[in-house]
């Protein structure tokens, strides 16, 4: 696991136009103690690694790494939404433009999409809705974990679970694209 640095610390205090006295102000700490961290003759404690990230205005994740997150996805297009999945417990992360998740214990990647090969996404419209299957096994080991659709404008994620059918319903919104996990083969899409 890596820490926070001080040259991180730095660079985001300078940012911020925030005088090592100010920061400490902010911290309740003193200003000797941020210079330490600053020169490496000191780390800031865990307990304050919240508040110390609340006043440069990044994230935790983003002090210890060192690395900023910026949204260069100005238009909020709904299809540039990425997955994360947790491969130890399952949960789904949505985020429109990428982002630095972490469950478990576990940094995720992104998950890349590829078209659908290795289980074919069927859709059918019914009823005025979309209804989006597979046939494909759903076991404890090897299952559909979700199914998402994804229009420029909106989201809609149906979780499914081992023992469950491998369908979902969806309320048509016109063109987009529809996903299914499978916990083994990965994210597939089909385009609408």
């Amino acid at each position: 696991m890596s820490y926070v640095t001080g040259d991180t610390i730095k660079a985001l205090r300078t940012k911020r136009k925030l005088t090592q006295k100010q920061l400490a102000d902010a911290l309740f700490v003193s200003d000797k103690a941020v210079s330490k961290w600053e020169t490496g003759k000191g780390l800031p404690d865990i307990s304050i690694l919240p508040e110390l990230a609340k006043a440069l205005s990044v994230s935790v994740s983003e002090l210890l790494t060192g690395e900023l997150a910026q949204n260069m996805n100005r238009s909020c297009d709904m299809t540039k939404t990425l997955f994360y999945c947790c491969p130890v417990c399952g949960n789904v992360i949505l985020s429109v433009g990428a982002g630095s998740f972490s469950c478990c214990g576990i940094t995720l990647p992104p998950l890349e999409a590829e078209e659908s090969a290795d289980h074919a996404i069927d859709l059918q419209m019914i009823d005025g809705e979309l209804y989006v299957s597979l046939k494909h096994p759903m076991e404890k080991e090897h299952y559909i974990s979700f199914f998402a659709y994804v229009t420029s404008d909106g989201a809609e994620v149906r979780k499914l679970y081992p023992e469950q059918a491998a369908e979902a319903r969806f309320s048509r919104k016109g063109s987009g694209i529809i996903y299914a996990y499978c916990n083994r083969h990965g994210l597939q899409k089909l385009k609408l």
